[in-house]
């Protein structure tokens, strides 16, 4: 009886969590799924122009390669406009100075940004084309929005389950199942992330055959990722991208799904 008032509190926060969660829905015509979403076109938008500058900033800025930035702008836009074509995103490409981190990311809305260290690395055109296809996948899926709405999920539960276990009586025992859910809820949401990786890497391939490249191109950028990577991962369980080399395999797929009848011919590498 002395903690019915929790449970009721605990039951109403999952309620309205669920609620919040499941009336957000879109359907997302790029994907074809039916998505969950924390934020309007418009608010994704928005958080990536206002992130941008100061993203850039922990990468040493934007370069100062003026033919390097002119060639990353150059793929982004043939993607854009061959690929991806009628989009509300504002995408824009940004080749950040880093020279010792291998990296590429989206923010949501559009912006895209790759470092002067994976460029270095990268062998053709295509293969430029494939690391930023897989980052515009990222931004027209709704990674982003999604993943907020999959966290305030998660974080509402986990509430809920830290309100209903409360013991005044026992507090250790309370703390240990709030902890419990904690991890669950991250489990969760890193399986999500490795979902939306290779969901880009499959936007992705169709983006770059559009563009009239090599989509094959894709699986030169995994095994440049792969050689950068060395040894002493963590196991790919705990980790929000999956291996390189289990991502060649899921590439592989994608271009016999999307193209059963073969690669077409003439595409650049």
């Amino acid at each position: 009886m002395r903690r019915s008032p929790q449970l009721m509190i605990a039951f109403i926060i999952v309620i309205f969590t669920m609620v919040s969660y499941l009336g957000n829905r879109t359907n997302n015509e790029f994907t074809g799924k039916v998505q969950h979403l924390a934020m309007t076109t418009d608010q994704e938008i928005a958080v990536g122009l206002q992130s941008a500058p100061q993203i850039a900033a922990q990468y040493g800025g934007e370069s100062r390669d003026a033919s390097a930035v002119a060639k990353v702008q150059q793929v982004g836009e043939r993607l854009l406009s061959r690929a991806i074509k009628q989009t509300p995103y504002r995408f824009q490409f940004h080749l950040l100075a880093d020279r010792k981190t291998i990296n590429a990311f989206a923010l949501p809305g559009g912006q895209v940004f790759i470092t002067e260290a994976l460029l270095r690395k990268l062998h053709t055109e295509g293969e430029l084309a494939g690391v930023l296809g897989h980052e515009m996948g990222h931004v027209v899926g709704r990674h982003g929005a999604q993943q907020l709405a999959k966290q305030q999920l998660t974080q509402g539960l986990v509430g809920a389950a830290g309100v209903a276990s409360y013991d005044p009586d026992n507090p250790g025992r309370s703390m240990a199942t709030g902890q419990m859910a904690q991890l669950v809820a991250s489990t969760i949401n890193m399986k999500f992330g490795r979902d939306d990786e290779l969901e880009s890497d499959k936007l992705g391939v169709r983006f770059l055959a559009q563009a009239g490249y090599d989509p094959r191109a894709m699986i030169g950028v995994m095994k440049t990722l792969q050689a950068a990577g060395g040894g002493g991962r963590q196991p790919e369980f705990f980790s929000t991208h999956p291996n390189p080399e289990n991502r060649i395999a899921h590439i592989q797929a994608a271009i016999e799904q999307e193209f059963s009848s073969g690669i077409p011919t003439g595409l650049e590498p």
